[in-house]
Formats: C-alpha cells, sequence, structure tokens
C-alpha cells in the first residue's frame, strides 16, 4: 500500500504537489469512487482515474523527448550536462534512462523510460525496429550512395553494416536514413566513408513512436495509451 499522491505522481505525469491539487479538487476517483485524500494508502494496482481517464499506478515511466544537441545520453556524467537535466525532480528520482542513445550533437526523438524488459527488447537487433533520421552532409548524394546503403556496408575500420535505408530528399545534401541497427556513430561513420560527412543529424522515429511535432527541442512529455501499445507490439511485450 502507497499514498496517492506518490503513486500517481510515480507515473511522471504530475508532481506530488500537482497530484495534491488535483485529489482536493475531486478530479482523482480509485476503483470508479471519488477520493479527497491524497494521503490515503491504496495499492498500485487498482484502478485509478483523472478526470475521468484511467490512470496506471504502476511505476513504469515512459517519456518522449526532443533532444537537443549538447546533451549526452546517459543518467549521469562528470563533466557534460545529460538529457535527465532536463526533467524535472520528481522525474529523475525514478529511474529513468535514455532507451538507445543519439550523440551529443545529434537531435530528435529520445525514448526516457524505467522499463528495462521494453527497452531491451526495443533494441535487441534480432527484432529490427527501424529507426528513421534526417540527415543533411557535406556534398551531394546520388545513386551510388543509396546502392551502398542498401547492399550494406563494411566500413574500413572493419564495421559491417547491415543494408539500410537512403532515401535523397529534394536538396542532394539531405536524406532520410532508416537503421535496423545502432552501432557507435553509424550513420556518421557511413557517410564518412562515401567522403560525404555529416554535418546535422536528427532522429525522427523508433519503430512506431514518432517525435511530436508540437515538441520544442528540450521538451518531453509521456507517451500517450496508443503510442504505448503500438510500442509494445513493436517490442513483443
Amino acid at each position: 500500500m502507497e499514498r496517492l499522491d506518490k503513486i500517481l505522481a510515480n507515473t511522471g505525469r504530475w508532481s506530488r504537489k500537482e497530484v495534491r491539487e488535483l485529489v482536493r479538487a475531486g478530479r482523482v476517483a480509485v476503483n470508479g469512487v471519488p477520493v479527497h485524500s491524497p494521503e490515503g494508502k491504496w495499492d498500485p494496482a487498482a484502478e485509478f482515474a483523472v478526470d475521468g481517464v484511467s490512470v496506471s499506478g504502476e511505476r513504469m515511466v515512459y517519456l518522449m523527448l526532443h533532444k537537443p544537441a549538447g546533451l549526452v545520453s546517459a543518467t549521469e556524467d562528470p563533466k557534460q550536462p545529460t538529457v535527465l537535466e532536463l526533467l524535472p525532480d520528481h522525474l529523475k528520482r525514478v529511474g529513468l534512462f535514455p532507451a538507445g542513445r543519439l550523440d551529443k550533437d545529434t537531435e530528435g526523438l529520445l525514448l526516457l523510460t524505467n522499463d528495462g524488459v521494453l527497452a531491451h527488447r526495443l533494441l535487441a537487433p534480432r527484432r529490427h525496429v527501424d529507426k528513421t533520421y534526417f540527415v543533411q552532409v557535406e556534398g551531394q548524394l546520388d545513386e551510388t550512395d543509396v546502392e551502398a546503403f542498401s547492399t550494406g556496408m563494411t566500413l574500413g575500420d572493419g564495421l559491417v553494416c547491415m543494408p539500410a535505408g537512403l532515401e535523397v530528399l529534394g536538396q542532394p545534401d539531405t536524406a532520410i536514413v532508416t537503421l535496423r541497427e545502432g552501432k557507435y556513430h553509424q550513420i556518421k561513420r557511413m557517410l564518412a566513408s562515401r567522403g560525404k560527412p555529416v554535418r546535422y543529424l536528427k532522429r525522427l522515429t523508433m519503430g512506431p513512436l514518432k517525435l511530436d511535432p508540437a515538441l520544442k527541442r528540450g521538451e518531453w512529455r509521456p507517451l500517450t495509451e496508443e503510442e504505448m501499445a503500438a510500442l509494445r507490439l513493436a517490442a513483443g511485450v
């Protein structure tokens, strides 16, 4: 049994102060009955609702972050700021970590969660969860680059890359890259091997999860129920 304000704050949607305000305003129900005491203790497996919308009391948290450049995808770093520093204090205490990393200078979609099973399955090579990126390079991309990506590449340092997608956009220095794996600096290394180093890189999707265009750099939001269902299906959980 745990305090109601703690259970709902652990979902990542509200701070404990916000939960207390919601409860006292009569906007929270447990097992279908309105409650008015944020200090009341309940089983986290009970049925919770806020404004009539069902809310899971599970401790798992799932956030979509629009990562800006300049932050490292890590839970802590002694020398550099991390993506977790963008979150409020109550979310820094629930064990969140990035599910798949983005380079310090790469922007875009980053999933933050404390669900290790889901993260592991999404990143497992055998599941082949596609990830897409917008890329801008020095030089001009052409059909020979598209073919090299589609057949798979072995780089000069011995890195073997699975076949990947490269769709050149209206400007020949821009493209959409689709990967089914995520090796260290992979896109940058692949394009550098083609003599077209990356100038800008942004992740757009991770499996069925798409970066919300309403999120500005540095902003985040909880995943919707629809997004969670699609991710679980992709991960096989």
